[in-house]
C-alpha cells in the first residue's frame, strides 16, 4: 500500500471545485470531495494499473464527477503525489 501526499495546487483543485459544487447545490461539495478521497484510496492500493499519460504523469478519472486526478509514484518511499485534480475539459496547461 502506498500513501498519498498532495500537493498544495491538488489541495487547491480540490476547494476550488468542491466550492462551485456546493454553490450548485448544497452538500455536493461534500460528495465531490468523498469521491476524490475514495479513487486516491483506490490508487493508494494499486497505483500501477494506471496508465502513464505524460513524462511519469498518471492519470485516473473520478467514477461520477468530470473530474482526473494527476499523480506520479515515487516507488522507493511507497509515496503516491497528487499533483492536480482538474476537469476533463480543462487544458492541461492552466
Amino acid at each position: 500500500m502506498y500513501t498519498a501526499r498532495l500537493l498544495s495546487a491538488a489541495k487547491q483543485d480540490i476547494r476550488e471545485a468542491s466550492q462551485w459544487y456546493n454553490e450548485q447545490l448544497l452538500g455536493l461539495g461534500n460528495r465531490f470531495r468523498d469521491s476524490v478521497r475514495a479513487k486516491v484510496n483506490t490508487i493508494c492500493q494499486h497505483p500501477q494499473v494506471y496508465a502513464i499519460r505524460y513524462a511519469e504523469m498518471r492519470t485516473a478519472v473520478l467514477d461520477v464527477f468530470p473530474y482526473m486526478i494527476h499523480f506520479f509514484i515515487v516507488e522507493e518511499q511507497k509515496f503516491v503525489i497528487i499533483s492536480a485534480v482538474l476537469h476533463t475539459r480543462r487544458q492541461i496547461d492552466k
